[in-house]
Order: C-alpha cells, then sequence, then structure tokens
C-alpha cells in the first residue's frame, strides 16, 4: 500500500501532530509513506522519521495551479494510491482528484469544537465529500454529523494515538521541581486559558510554591495579547509561564507532576494521550471525546467552565504523591493499552483496504 498524508502546516497542532503520526507509523508498516505540507513548514517537520518521503509544496493562494500540479507529478511518480487529507488540506486533494481522477481520499475531520456543530461552516466540504473514498473522525460526535450531512456514508472512528521518537529537543521549565502544573494548548478560544488563569490564581492564594506552564503556540493575536495582560494584571508573572511552540513535549511532561486541560470543547486532545503516555495524573473538562477515555479510576474529569471543581480536583493531587502516582499509573496503562499506535494503525489499514 502507498499512502500519503498531506497537511497544511507542520506548526504544532493536534492535525498536525497526528498527520505525522500517521506518516511516521505508517513507513515501518506499508510499502511507502509521505507526508506533504501544502502551506506552511514548521517544527513539527523535525520529528519525520529519516524513511518518510516528505515534499513542502509552498502554495501561495487557495486555488495555486502551479501547486496543484506539483502534488499531481509527486504523487504520480511515486505511485500513490490513497492521500490522507487532514483537516482542510481535503480542498487541493480534490483539486488533484479532477487531474488524476484514479486517486483515491480519506479525509481525516479532527473538527476541535465538536459540542458547537450546528455552527460549522461546511458548504465546500459537503458538495466535496462527494469525492472522498473514506472519512476518518476522531469522535463519537463528528461521526453522527459526518453521517448525516456528508455525501461518503463510509465513516469510522479511529482515535489519536501517541507516537514518541527518542528526544531531540529539551525544554527547560521554569518555577520549583516537583510543584509544576502543565497545560499543552495551542492559544485558541477553544482552550479556555481564562478560566486557567482562574484556577492558577485560586491555587496561588494555598499553594504560593506551584506554578503553571502553558506550551503552545502563540499567534499573537486579540486573545493571546488578552491572556498576557491578564497574566500581568493578575500579578501571576511568577507562577503562570508561557512558553510558545516546543518540540520538547517530552521533556516538559518528564519535568511536570500534573497535567490540566480547560477547554470549551475538544476531539480527542493529542495532548492528553501525551500526559498518559508519560504517566502525569490529569485534571480536565469532560467535553469532546475526554470522558472516553479519562475516568474517576484514571484522572478527574470536570464540567466546562467549573472553576470551584477544577480547584478542589487540582487541590487533591497537590496534597497527595500517593494519589497522583495511583491514578497517573492507571492512565498510563489504559494508554499503552489503547491508544498508541499499534492497534491505532492495525484498525487503520484494515479500514483502508477494505474496498466495500
Amino acid at each position: 500500500m502507498r499512502i500519503l498524508q498531506l497537511i497544511d502546516s507542520l506548526e504544532p497542532g493536534g492535525a498536525e501532530r497526528m498527520a505525522v503520526n500517521y506518516a511516521n507509523a505508517l513507513s515501518d508498516n506499508i510499502e511507502f509513506s509521505g507526508l506533504v505540507a501544502t502551506r506552511k513548514e514548521g517544527e513539527l517537520k523535525g520529528q519525520l522519521y529519516s524513511n518518510v518521503n516528505y515534499l513542502f509544496l509552498d502554495k501561495k493562494r487557495r486555488i495555486d495551479l502551479p501547486a496543484v500540479l506539483r502534488l499531481r507529478n509527486f504523487i504520480k511518480k511515486n505511485s500513490i494510491e490513497i492521500v490522507h487529507a487532514h483537516s482542510s488540506s481535503f480542498f487541493i486533494a480534490l483539486l488533484v482528484k479532477m487531474v488524476y481522477p484514479k486517486l483515491k481520499i480519506v479525509w481525516h475531520d479532527h473538527y476541535g469544537n465538536s459540542e458547537f456543530l450546528e455552527k460549522r461552516k461546511a458548504m465546500l466540504l459537503k458538495i466535496g465529500s462527494l469525492f472522498f473514498y473514506k472519512i476518518i473522525v476522531v469522535n463519537e460526535l463528528l461521526s453522527t454529523w459526518a453521517l448525516k450531512n456528508l455525501r461518503c456514508k463510509e465513516v469510522l472512528f479511529l482515535p489519536n494515538f501517541v507516537l514518541f521518537a527518542e528526544d531531540t529537543v529539551s525544554i527547560r521549565l521554569k518555577g520549583d521541581k516537583g510543584k509544576r502544573i502543565l497545560c499543552l494548548a495551542n492559544l485558541r478560544p477553544q482552550k479556555n486559558h481564562q478560566m486557567l488563569v482562574n484556577v492558577a490564581l485560586k491555587i496561588k492564594d494555598k499553594f504560593p510554591d506551584w506554578t503553571f506552564h502553558l506550551i503552545g503556540k502563540d499567534f499573537q493575536d486579540d486573545y493571546s495579547k488578552a491572556l498576557h495582560k491578564r497574566i500581568a494584571d493578575e500579578g501571576l508573572e511568577k507562577s503562570f509561564f508561557i512558553y510558545g511552540s516546543s518540540n520538547g513535549i517530552a521533556s516538559a511532561i518528564r519535568q511536570s507532576e500534573i497535567a490540566i486541560l480547560t477547554s470549551l470543547s475538544e476531539g480527542l486532545p493529542v495532548s492528553l494521550l501525551e500526559y498518559g503516555y508519560f504517566g502525569l495524573p490529569v485534571v480536565a473538562t469532560a467535553v469532546g471525546e475526554i470522558p472516553n477515555f479519562i475516568n474517576e479510576d484514571n484522572g478527574f474529569l470536570v464540567p466546562s467552565e467549573d472553576v470551584l471543581s477544577f480547584v478542589g480536583s487540582l487541590e487533591k493531587l497537590i496534597l497527595s504523591s500517593d494519589l497522583r502516582d495511583t491514578i497517573g499509573g492507571q492512565l498510563k496503562k489504559d494508554i499503552h493499552l489503547k491508544y498508541t499506535n499499534t492497534a491505532v494503525i492495525n484498525n487503520y489499514l484494515k479500514y483502508i483496504g477494505n474496498e466495500k
């Protein structure tokens, strides 16, 4: 089998990380595994395995005919059978199919605002789905939506999975060792960092030595500016640290005691899988697919925007290293059993290879 992953950017993000994970995992399982970044390169390029065939398309505009032809030529040269298009990259895949009709398109829906699907603008997607071979989604809400709204009815929910190579990048976190709380989330409204600040304020009052560490892309937009301003206004500069995006995720996790996520909406967040992969105890909001793999045995779930419940759960973990070890250890077992690449890739290849 010869499969190409297609993604718009290689800047750190959930869909981007999964495109890299699929390309890497498949490189040891199929005849040809490749990845094309259409619009922008980024830090995740450095995580691609050496046996993954890579191309940067450098697409300049929405309809860029030279880029379409470059992609078609790459596909023909490498005898690629299937393009696995992640998120919005389906559009250029459709353009290539117009000039190379035998191409099969598998579209992977990573839509993060799955609690707000009624607001999704999807006219182009609905039309384009006529030409999809199959669809993969990251949670059951998206599966239901796709079956109801899209023309392709071959839809499969496959969980995201974790795939870590040996550390090539390290990051040094500030604050005291053994008292760090980590949040992996790009600075976007969906991630609800204002709730995170509210939590940090309450924790600072009772546990002033504990610090919060946020790693994720800073888009330098109004949302980011408001967050930075509030941190300064609340006097949190010595207990709330923002690092921007980094490839040193494993390094950051190893330096942390507790991991959190305060999202308003999610698919299946890769960050939670990464926390669990290393056995970090987790407090997270009960959104998207999160309640299907975080439970009372392996973490703490709280309602979205419920600051007091979130703080209460966090305090329990701060006060008990035994509790941290117990639930972190259980989450690690669960992640390694269900959310590593072996099980997911086996199901993926069966699904992709089934011509039904």
